[in-house]
């Protein structure tokens, strides 16, 4: 009997870290059947020419939590190579949830991750209020590639709480009852527990989500319980007062004796540190703690051009955003127009808007390459191209969209600025790339495309990584957070998440803003290149950069502990 599927010659990367070597892959349903010198023939087969076989690419931060209601292909993160996302994250969920709440946690994630509640209520089913319900309804979605969800705090507290939950502290009864609810989901299949601390994540009436002021007592009380259903935990720190917040973390850890995971964006430490994390860490690592922080593998931000809504911050400006795109680019080929959104500009600052020079010192433009540039020093920030050329910085900016015919795009970078910082950062054996958000922040930011990154720049360009390490960070080192021991490497008996790449010419493409949601909302996506094709499931899911129409993901429930 022939395989399914067989990928002939190609270089083997394992997603162990072991050295690549020349070989075959032989798939048989959904399993990897063979590994090496393949003598049978298949079904059909795919002549990787010498090109890189890896696992598929896993996911830990996305938010497709929505999305996956009415786009499951999941795009863009398919064109990247990823076959397992991780939903969930940040403690915005839609489970469980009491019939009467659905309007109340879609505009929590509206307020939080930039999508709009009424596309989420219309676009999802609603047809659940446990988690394990919140699965079920997930899987009859059939989606291209593999989900894995996370039981959120703000769910959980108002399920228990009600509208109290934002501001109350709750009584020692609703903290053993959200540990109760939180340990049943993750016994239901939800992979773990979310929580923000991040004061900056608001609900629709200002005021910060639930579970960003909790006491140690009820995070460490919901741990107990998600830990000992073999669940993980996750958490978005508040980062103005780190110290505080590493020692929770630090405490839930203890309780929960599972996998924890936090969001580690890079802040440089004290003098003779590494980073602001590294004391604590190594102390926390000393103690068994099984820590890992998740790292954009590069600057991190919104992005500003004429199809965005970030531009500067003037009543003139604001006229511009209210704009649709092709009058916005009609009003800027105006003199006069122009004249007064420089002048208009020019005086930020002096009504409540931030200061011009802070504004935009951190504005890099993508370039108008077919690939974005992330990497570019001080000296080519908006402020230094404008001083060069003898122009005001909205003066240039204006330039830039007009020789692009509105296409053009700057990266206003709010962290991870320091790419030397961040190499070293990278090098932590404690701290993994990831951080897309895929699924959020619909027209603000698009990070989707990190994996192809640390391809691209930190593999191919810098050599900071080798191909078997970069892959590794990419497959198994994210399936072990996840605990599972089916994914993540090319072996036989392992599911068939597979990825054919050209790692001498793989790249994102320039961030682009399309309507393909519900309601013509738009979005900002990217694609990819040198993805030969993803499989997923033993599914070839992208060929050459392009969907199939193969939806062959799986929702992915959390495993129990085995008996000792």
């Amino acid at each position: 009997m022939p395989h399914d599927l067989i990928i002939r010659g190609g270089l083997i990367v394992d997603g162990t870290g072991s050295e690549p070597y020349m070989g075959d892959v032989a798939i048989d349903n959904d399993t990897i059947v063979a590994v090496g010198k393949v003598e049978e023939s298949g079904t059909r087969e795919i002549n990787a020419n010498g090109h890189a076989i890896t696992p598929g690419f896993i996911d830990l931060h996305t938010h497709l939590d929505a999305q996956a209601g009415w786009d499951p292909d999941l795009t863009p993160i398919v064109w990247h190579g990823v076959t397992t996302a991780l939903i969930g994250n940040c403690g915005v969920t839609f489970a469980p949830c009491k019939p009467q709440d659905q309007a109340y946690l879609a505009g929590m994630m509206e307020s939080v991750e930039d999508i709009p509640s009424a596309v989420i209520l219309n676009g999802l089913a609603w047809d659940w209020e446990s988690y394990g319900e919140y699965l079920d309804s997930l899987e009859k979605l059939a989606p291209a590639i593999n989900l894995v969800g996370m039981v959120g705090h703000c769910a959980i507290r108002t399920y228990v709480m009600g509208e109290r939950g934002v501001d109350d502290e709750p009584t020692s009864d609703e903290i053993a009852q959200m540990a109760a609810l939180a340990g049943k989901s993750v016994a239901e299949g939800a992979i773990g527990f979310s929580s923000s601390r991040l004061v900056a994540h608001k609900m629709p009436d200002g005021r910060s989500i639930p579970g960003t002021f909790a006491n140690t007592e009820e995070m460490v009380a919901i741990a107990k319980a998600v830990g000992e259903n073999n669940g993980l935990v996750q958490n978005v720190l508040e980062y103005s007062r780190l110290d505080t917040e590493m020692a929770l973390l630090r405490e839930q850890a203890l309780a929960a004796q599972t996998r924890v995971i936090f969001t580690a964006p890079h802040i440089p430490g004290a003098p003779g540190k590494a980073n602001a994390y590294s004391d604590i860490i190594e102390s926390m690592l000393a103690e068994g703690i099984d820590i890992t922080g998740l790292a954009l593998p590069r600057s991190f931000g919104f992005l500003s051009g004429l199809k965005t809504n970030i531009m500067f911050m003037s009543p003139a400006w604001a006229n511009l955003i209210s704009l649709e795109f092709p009058a916005r680019l009609a009003a800027i080929q105006n003199a006069d127009t122009r004249a007064t959104l420089i002048k208009e500009a020019s005086e930020m600052g002096s009504h409540g808007t931030p200061n011009l020079n802070e504004w935009v010192g951190n504005f890099y433009s993508l370039g108008n390459g077919e690939s974005p540039e992330y990497t570019k020093g001080p000296d080519e920030s908006l402020p230094a191209i404008a001083a060069a050329a003898g122009e005001h910085p909205a003066e240039t900016w204006l330039r830039v969209m007009l020789e692009s015919n509105g296409e053009g795009l700057f990266h206003v970078r709010f962290g991870n600025h320091d790419y030397a910082a961040m190499e070293a950062f990278l090098k932590n054996d404690w701290v993994l790339p990831s951080l897309g958000d895929t699924g959020a922040h619909l027209t603000q930011i698009i990070d989707a495309g990190w994996a192809t990154f640390m391809l691209s720049h930190w593999h191919r360009e810098k050599g900071t990584f080798t191909l078997a390490e970069t892959i590794r960070m990419l497959t198994s080192a994210q399936a072990r957070i996840l605990g599972f021991a089916d994914r993540g490497t090319l072996a036989v008996g392992m599911r068939a998440d597979v990825n054919i790449i050209d790692v001498d010419t793989v790249v994102e493409g320039q961030p682009t803003l399309i309507r393909d949601f519900p309601d013509d909302t738009p979005r900002l996506t990217q694609k990819a290149e040198g993805y030969l094709a993803t499989i997923c499931n033993g599914n070839i899911i992208v060929e050459n950069g392009e969907l199939t129409g193969q939806r062959a993901g799986r929702v992915l429930r959390n495993q129990p502990k085995a008996a000792a």
